[in-house]
C-alpha cells in the first residue's frame, strides 16, 4: 500500500495548525502571543543577536520581525541596541525574562497535553522522523522547547 502524500501533508499541516491555536489560546492568559514568545525564546537563545538572524530562526521576514520587535521594545519585553555597522542588537529585559519564563510553565502543560495520545517510544519516533524532513544537509540544532 502506497500512503498518499497529500494526506500525509494536510495531516502534518493540521497537527501544527491545532499545535498552533492551541498554545497561542494558553499563552494569552499570561499576557502574550505564540509569535511573541517564539520570539522571546530566539533571543534568549541566541543574545545579542541581530534582527535578521532572529528572522530566520522565528520563520518571519525581516520586515515582520522588525515589526515584532518594535512591539516588543513598547512592552518593555527587549532591549534593542546599536550593534557593529548597522547591526541592531536584541537583548531580553527583566520583564521579558519573566514573559518567557511564564510561556514556558503554561507550554509545558499544553505540550504534555497535544502528546498525551503518544507514548514516550512515539513521541521519540515522531521526533527522529521529523529531523530527517526537516535537516538542511546539517545536525538537527535539538529542541526549541528546553525548559520543564
Amino acid at each position: 500500500m502506497t500512503t498518499n502524500l497529500e494526506v500525509l501533508g494536510q495531516t502534518i499541516k493540521r497537527a501544527q495548525y491545532r499545535n498552533h491555536r492551541t498554545m497561542d489560546a494558553a499563552l494569552r492568559d499570561v499576557g502574550i502571543s505564540l509569535v511573541q514568545w517564539d520570539a522571546l525564546r530566539a533571543i534568549e537563545r541566541m543574545p545579542h543577536a541581530s534582527g535578521h538572524d532572529l528572522a530566520l530562526a522565528t520563520f518571519q521576514s525581516d520586515q515582520s520581525f522588525g515589526t515584532l520587535a518594535t512591539r516588543l521594545v513598547s512592552r518593555g519585553l527587549i532591549a534593542r541596541t546599536a550593534g557593529r555597522g548597522r547591526r541592531i542588537e536584541h537583548a531580553l529585559t527583566d520583564a521579558g525574562r519573566a514573559a518567557l519564563a511564564d510561556g514556558y510553565r503554561v507550554a509545558s502543560g499544553v505540550l504534555d497535553d497535544l502528546f498525551a495520545p503518544l507514548d514516550e517510544d512515539q513521541r521519540a519516533t515522531l521526533l527522529a522522523v521529523l529531523q530527517v524532513l526537516t535537516a538542511e544537509g546539517e545536525e538537527s540544532p535539538g529542541p526549541i522547547l528546553t525548559r520543564r
